[in-house]
């Protein structure tokens, strides 16, 4: 019997590590939903399955980053820009129910989109865990919904399929209005896992370690995810190790501001990477 064998079983498996997601990044607040509990779906919440059927949720969804860009930059984006603004900003936290409990605990809980609910105004998500995948010594093996799976491979494995599972209807849904095929929009997949990850554990101080995790859970092979977690490092002036990457997809945000690509973007050459990058040290 293993030593992790005699630790007493958690309630929850994603309880801790959700907790330590907040305490990293205070703007994301997720609560756990019960088994009998309705996900909610009034006073600014929007279900994930309601944005996967498009229609008047998600139009409701879409005018919001409509009105944030006209008042922030005083502009109106193109159709598919603000789309794409859109699905950036569920898909990002919505990546870190998953893998966040996966980095933290090896634990992945399936989080299907009927049990995922978001109020973004608040920085709030609901969600639903009713199973999720563990290793064989991991205590909470022993509560109702573990699956136990054989090791590191086939955990992460289970992270590719329980991504893909929430965020395939999602993606269907914002597709058409993004003017963007498969291929682009699971490239957009591969970044929201990539850094929103990355940037949570540069929160928790395990950065090293986070992008290690990453390259092996998207080795550029796993479809339907188009391209590798794409992590590379520049020197600065006086041999700075700085780590950038460069994303899978286009954001867009050029569209509004061509002078100020972000700094992950194939747009941004190495130079102004480590001058920002050195700007943030």
């Amino acid at each position: 019997m293993t030593a992790s064998a005699l630790l007493p079983a958690p309630t929850s498996p994603v309880e801790d590590a959700y907790a330590r997601l907040t305490e990293a990044f205070p703007g994301l607040r997720v609560r756990e939903l019960a088994a009998d509990e309705q996900t909610p779906a009034n006073g600014g919440w929007v279900r994930a399955g309601d944005l996967a059927a498009g229609g008047p949720a998600l139009d409701t969804f879409l005018a919001w980053d409509n009105a944030q860009v006209l008042r922030d930059y005083g502009q109106q984006a193109r159709p598919d820009v603000i789309a794409s603004f859109g699905l950036h900003r569920y898909a990002w936290p919505a990546c870190l129910l998953i893998t966040v409990p996966w980095f933290l605990h090896r634990r992945v809980p399936r989080v299907p989109i009927e049990g995922v609910a978001f109020r973004r105004a608040r920085g709030e998500l609901a969600v639903r865990v009713t199973d999720f995948a563990c290793l064989p010594d991991d205590p909470a093996a022993r509560l109702p919904g573990a699956r136990v799976v054989a090791d590191e491979e086939a955990l992460r494995g289970e992270v590719r399929a329980a991504v893909a599972e929430h965020l395939g209807p999602v993606l269907d849904s914002f597709g058409p209005r993004m003017r963007r095929g498969k291929r682009a929009l699971w490239g957009m997949a591969t970044d929201e896992i990539v850094e929103g990850l990355w940037y949570i554990a540069r929160m928790l101080g395990e950065e090293p370690r986070a992008m290690a995790e990453l390259e092996r859970l998207l080795p550029g092979t796993t479809k339907p995810y188009v391209g590798t977690a794409g992590f590379r490092e520049l020197s600065g002036p006086k041999g700075e190790s700085l780590p950038t990457r460069d994303r899978a997809s286009c954001c867009l945000f050029y569209t509004l501001r061509p002078q100020d690509t972000c700094v992950t973007c194939p747009r941004t050459c190495d130079a102004d990477r480590v001058d920002r990058l050195l700007s943030d040290v």
